[in-house]
């Protein structure tokens, strides 16, 4: 059975003063979630479990994610967190950068191909 990407979702989010990567990613990926429903499983007669979950983050600094923390954001699914070079670093007067994460969610199934 091949791979269909079914949904693609997209969330933003920051660290105003602290100047940290995985929480804007986070709040990046939880607008992208909060906000919507994900059903495809069901849509599909599969278990939640099946969803395959691909996730890019953009920051300027991706070494400075830590993917595993954005992966237990996901309650279920086959869960893979990329961090890329992307997003904004915006100097501030005092003190350190705000940081603006992107997110992108992918989420596939493993699906038949229609005849």
């Amino acid at each position: 059975m091949p791979k269909h990407r079914l949904l693609t979702e997209f969330g933003i989010g920051s660290s105003l003063r602290h100047q940290d990567y995985t929480s804007a990613a986070q709040r990046a990926l939880k607008d992208a979630l909060w906000r919507n429903s994900i059903n495809l499983a069901e849509l599909f007669g599969k278990p939640k479990e099946a969803m395959i979950i691909d996730v890019e983050i953009a920051v300027q600094e991706p070494e400075q994610v830590d993917c595993d923390t954005l992966a237990s954001v996901f309650p279920y699914g086959q869960i893979s967190v990329t961090a890329v070079k992307g997003g904004l670093d915006i100097p501030r007067p005092v003190g350190l950068p705000t940081v603006i994460a992107n997110a992108a969610i992918n989420v596939s199934l493993m699906l038949e191909p229609k005849s």
